[in-house]
């Protein structure tokens, strides 16, 4: 079972991985997808391509290129991801060893056990607040905040602190997680309104007698709280729309988007029915295209500096405005209600050209194949998020998440864990989860851990360490990694 980051042994085996996914995404025809495509060969010698099933939501694709243009790998993963016709988180079922991914807190209790330490030592910080409240972007099946809500008893004086749990989610069937993960009562629940959406909860109470609300958007909730924020962001960003851009002479930029495939391929019903197709090799009805000229996305997009400057011809960038957004409204209401965030995921601290992907049973996939029946992601660009929020509130870091954790005592969470059994199986499973969560090898190097404090903090929150001397006088290269 494979972390959602999929296999990898380092950082540059990631990206040869990420960037054979989407290799040629700059070229104009189909041939950045051929290696997926199966041929049946005829008696006389010739071929067809065969293509996959024209599913609801790739036909939903397919007509809105058809009717509109090429469209920005931001809307086709979008659309692939949340569309209502049958977007990947609409579905609900896709984590863990049936899924297409594992994430950190789905390994080992130990993760959100540690970060509700990492929030009690903040809390603590803040001169003991007597009001807070979780916040938690893309909450997943619930399970982290299920384990810091749990390991937070552990500390009564802030448990008692916690009034309420916000829960940024659009998906329905992942709130019905969620609201079964925390032990809320059906009785005390409020659902949606919306007789095409039974059942999907809005409100509730949790076993603990904690207030848990539901929200599709950050904006959605209200302001004037007197709760201090506590946010997380476990592996959110990741899944946020990405832009993809390719620098060309004179310092213009062309889009890279998605069009509809050439169509001169059999039906998969007669390829399947005669035995001699795989479906993971079968030609997708997207490719990828370049844009001619300049787009507006590229326009507003690419007015940082640094893209002009630190960037050569043939580079390709990808930029995610979506996540400059949120990052400004989560600077601002940590700022604004005197709280702490962490923001947990896989990627670098400078801007990358490749590493859109698909994931799907625990492997990588050509992200144009089969929509809504994959995850779609990209690396995080935690340069961006800083970015975004200079001058609205104090980051620190990204560190390693190796390296947070071990600062953070997981190792001695894993000794205590040890000497709880003595069953041989459940120790050689705690020191396996605690590797794949701290080893440079897995997911202790490529997932970093940024912290979110006010603007007006003069802390340094545990465990980043204040720049050096050197660091102040060396200036971070932020250079494309190709």
């Amino acid at each position: 079972m494979l972390p959602r980051l999929a296999i990898r042994s380092n950082a540059l085996r990631h990206a040869a991985k990420a960037k054979a996914t989407a290799s040629a995404s700059a070229s104009s025809s189909s041939s950045a997808i051929h290696r997926y495509s199966t041929q049946i060969f005829r008696p006389d010698g010739s071929s067809i391509k065969v293509k996959e099933e024209l599913a609801p939501l790739t036909k939903h694709i397919r007509n809105t290129i058809l009717s509109t243009g090429p469209i920005s790998i931001a809307k086709y993963m979008q659309t692939a991801l949340i569309s209502p016709v049958g977007g990947y988180y609409t579905r609900g079922q896709v984590f863990g060893r049936s899924g297409d991914f594992v994430t950190s807190p789905e390994i080992s209790q130990m993760f959100g056990e540690i970060m509700a330490v990492w929030y009690v030592l903040h809390w603590e910080m803040l001169g003991r607040p007597e009001k807070t409240s979780f916040m938690e972007l893309g909450p997943g099946r619930g399970t982290l905040m299920a384990d810091m809500l749990r390991a937070a008893k552990r500390f009564p004086a802030f448990a008692a602190s916690i009034r309420a749990v916000h829960f940024i989610e659009r998906s329905p069937e992942l709130r019905k997680m969620q609201h079964e993960k925390l032990g809320c009562s059906w009785k005390s629940t409020r659902t949606v309104e919306d007789k095409n959406d039974k059942g999907t909860p809005v409100a509730a109470t949790s076993a603990d007698g904690l207030a848990v609300r539901w929200y599709d958007l950050i904006e959605e909730i209200e302001g004037g709280s007197d709760c201090v924020p506590m946010v997380m962001a476990h592996e959110f960003f990741d899944a946020l729309p990405v832009y993809k851009f390719e620098k060309g002479a004179g310092d213009q930029w062309s889009e890279i988007l998605v069009d509809v495939a050439d169509s001169d391929a059999a039906p998969m019903a007669a390829a399947a029915n005669a035995g001699k197709v795989d479906a993971s090799q079968l030609a997708t009805h997207f490719k990828y295209v370049r844009s001619r000229s300049v787009t507006a996305n590229a326009a507003l997009a690419l007015n940082n500096p640094k893209f002009s400057s630190m960037f050569d011809k043939g580079d390709h960038v990808e930029v995610s405005p979506e996540s400059a957004r949120v990052m400004t409204q989560l600077a601002d209401w940590i700022s604004a209600n005197n709280g702490m965030g962490l923001i947990i995921d896989y990627g670098q601290d400078w801007t990358q050209g490749d590493t859109f992907r698909g994931i799907r049973s625990h492997k990588f996939a050509n992200p144009l194949s089969s929509p809504g029946l994959m995850d779609l992601t990209a690396d995080v660009d935690f340069s961006y998020l800083r970015y975004a929020a200079k001058g609205r509130a104090q980051c620190h870091g990204p560190v390693e998440q190796g390296a947070f954790l071990h600062a953070m005592g997981i190792q001695a969470r894993l000794q205590q864990l040890l000497k709880s059994t003595s069953d041989e199986n459940v120790q050689k499973n705690l020191v396996d989860c605690y590797t794949r969560l701290t080893d440079a090898q897995s997911m202790g190097r490529i997932y970093k851990v940024l912290a979110v404090l006010p603007k007006s903090s003069q802390a340094v929150p545990i465990p980043f360490a204040p720049p050096s001397k050197e660091e102040l006088n060396t200036p971070k290269v932020e250079k494309i990694v190709r």
